[in-house]
């Protein structure tokens, strides 16, 4: 079983200046005073013990901008030291005239499988982290992460439902490159217009081929593990999707804000029970370790 921990911070944040000092800035998960610190390695393999999870891929967790390849290499060394985790998803600014010196950097690391720049944006200014709404329309941002098909890496895809049309045309745009959407595509309004809305950008996205949804983040708008949610989440995702491009992600610490792993990964469990044995492997090993090429 492999997890994708997943979020705005990880398992070592002991550079993550905007999160260790300073006044607390609200956050879409809420007050997070108990995970303002540092998550160690033995901490992260603690919570998972008894889960089955045996590899992990780390995203990247916003430390300042340009501090972006002192985060992979300290993973990398981490990785080195105690064999977790087992792929890197880094940080890079697609903003700029020219990635590729960006990515050059991270070439030295051999666990980076990909990059993440979040591109969602939202009219609620807590849910906002893009400056922009519509970034994934911009010329430079579709040329810089095109560019990451010539290194083989992946872009994790960050948006809420009303960007996913203009996230749909930056797929199209970047053809070779596979898109690993966050959160399941980060549902927040959950009454029936929102839920519509949500799924017809799903869809929408689904029609890319190489766009696979990733199944983390479910308590994020809720603040609480809430199976029923989770299920239901899980099903119309795999619907849409299928099970063979949706992978999980715990999206721990964040989500040790209101659960344990073990209690987090039984309600994914018991979502995805109504699944054949091999829709099972995919969405708890075998996307997961295609799309972030694990093992190799």
């Amino acid at each position: 079983m492999t997890d994708i921990v997943d979020g705005h911070h990880h398992i070592w944040r002991q550079a993550d200046l905007a999160w260790l000092s300073g006044p607390m800035q609200p956050r879409i998960f809420g007050p997070y005073e108990p995970i303002r610190r540092d998550y160690p390695i033995q901490e992260y393999l603690d919570d998972l013990k008894g889960s089955g999870v045996t590899r992990s891929v780390y995203v990247q967790t916003n430390w300042p901008n340009d501090k972006f390849e002192d985060e992979t290499a300290w993973v990398q060394q981490n990785a080195d030291q105690h064999g977790w985790p087992h792929a890197i998803v880094a940080y890079a600014d697609f903003s700029v005239d020219d990635v590729r010196p960006q990515l050059d950097r991270l070439k030295r690391y051999p666990l980076v499988r990909g990059v993440r720049m979040q591109l969602h944006w939202h009219e609620n200014p807590l849910y906002r982290f893009a400056a922009l709404a519509d970034l994934c329309a911009d010329p430079t941002i579709r040329r810089n992460v095109d560019r990451l098909a010539d290194y083989g890496w992946s872009f994790d895809l960050q948006v809420f439902a009303p960007q996913m049309e203009q996230a749909a045309g930056l797929a199209e745009a970047c053809p070779k490159v596979t898109f690993i959407l966050q959160h399941a595509g980060m549902l927040e309004d959950r009454s029936p217009q929102g839920r519509v809305a949500w799924r017809t950008g799903m869809a929408r996205l689904a029609q890319c081929p190489n766009v696979v949804s990733k199944l983390s983040g479910l308590g994020t708008f809720i603040h609480r593990n809430d199976p029923a949610h989770i299920a239901d989440v899980v099903t119309d995702t795999v619907a849409i999707f299928g099970a063979d491009r949706c992978l999980f992600g715990s999206n721990f610490p964040i989500e040790k804000l209101w659960t344990s792993y073990r209690d987090l990964i039984d309600a994914f469990k018991a979502a995805a029970a109504r699944f054949t044995p091999e829709q099972h492997e995919a969405i708890f090993s075998t996307t997961a370790a295609r799309v972030y090429r694990l093992g190799h």
